[in-house]
């Protein structure tokens, strides 16, 4: 049960949190292009696409710590000092995005904002994605584990 858990945890984090860091990280440089050319339609379209793949898919994405927790759970590492600072970082990283990132995309996307909004939305995106790679390397890296990965 536990291989089905943590293949399934896996699988959600990349098929969850991967399409939110890409379009995440393309939509700043996305609405800069519709800033610059209000009526090109094109360009709101892109910005409307991207904020729904970070919207849905970060709706997607709490099938990932539910996952960890119960693989972990399985697997007897509840306590360890890895799970809980991936546990926090990825607290952390959840709180950039519903806080920090998916407000500034709402606002750019219904047509707020300027182009200091989106620097600083980048500013954010990049910190939500080094959360989320840090978290990432604690779980392959996983400090003190003695399975020797």
């Amino acid at each position: 049960m536990t291989k089905l858990l943590l293949a399934l945890h896996v699988l959600a984090a990349i098929v969850a949190i991967g399409p939110v860091t890409v379009a995440a990280s393309m939509f700043p440089p996305a609405a800069r292009r519709a800033l610059a050319a209000p009526d090109d339609e094109r360009a709101r379209g892109t910005v409307h696409l991207l904020h729904r793949i970070c919207r849905v898919y970060a709706g997607v994405g709490i099938a990932v710590p539910v996952l960890g927790f119960a693989t972990a759970s399985a697997m007897g590492v509840m306590g360890d000092a890895w799970l809980i600072a991936s546990t926090v970082l990825t607290v952390l990283a959840a709180g950039v995005l519903l806080v920090l990132v998916l407000p500034r995309q709402e606002a750019l996307a219904e047509g707020g904002g300027d182009a200091a909004v989106t620097v600083r939305l980048a500013m954010f995106t990049g910190v939500f994605n080094l959360l989320w790679a840090t978290v990432t390397v604690l779980m392959i890296v996983r400090p003190g584990s003695t399975t020797g990965a």
